[in-house]
């Protein structure tokens, strides 16, 4: 009978500094390779987005990647989080990391089975479990979002929003977002 491993916080301050992402999701490591150009630059137009939004209303903060340590053995870092000023206050660590889930956790899918998988069941699983209100997901090669909100105590798929939709949030008022903005200028085929 194999043992398998339960990683810890403390075993991700003992991993190199690599360029990749390390996390823990029920204590299991999941590793990531350096994000691609056209990944970053989904996510960079989404965040540029939610901080004019959040500049205008004074609500919260939009932050790229930053640690969340749900606990011991659930240590992430999403691509980015849209949190309260009021969450903030509470959620944030002394360690300069989240110990509270943001409202709003966006990640944007990297290449490979595996890298969507841990997305769509494992994170999508986390962030359900933790309170997030909201999670988005950005196919960039599909051209897709998901928004799953909070209902009934969990996360559900409330939307698959494509090019010709508007993306709003009962989380942000008056925050929109065309689609086809996310994507305009990312390639349709065989970009990594």
């Amino acid at each position: 009978m194999t043992v398998s491993r339960r990683w810890t916080s403390a075993d991700l301050e003992a991993l190199p500094d690599d360029g990749k992402r390390y996390e823990i999701i029920d204590g299991e490591l999941h590793v990531s390779k350096q994000p691609s150009y056209y990944h970053q630059r989904i996510g960079f137009k989404i965040g540029t987005c939610l901080e004019a939004w959040s500049l205008s209303t004074g609500a919260g903060e939009v932050n790229i990647a930053p640690g969340i340590i749900f606990d011991d053995d659930d240590d992430v870092a999403p691509d980015l989080i849209w949190i309260s000023k009021a969450r903030l206050a509470t959620a944030l660590g002394a360690d300069g990391k989240l110990h509270a889930a943001p409202e709003l956790v966006v990640e944007v899918l990297s290449p490979g089975q595996v890298n969507e998988r841990r997305d769509r069941e494992a994170k999508l699983k986390l962030y359900s479990r933790r309170g997030v209100q909201e999670y988005w997901i950005l196919d960039w090669r599909r051209r897709q979002v998901e928004v799953y909100r909070r209902s009934n105590a969990q996360l559900q798929l409330s939307a698959a929003l494509f090019e010709a939709d508007l993306l709003s949030s009962p989380l942000l008022p008056g925050f929109s977002f065309a689609i086809s903005d996310l994507f305009k200028d990312i390639p349709l085929q065989g970009a990594q």
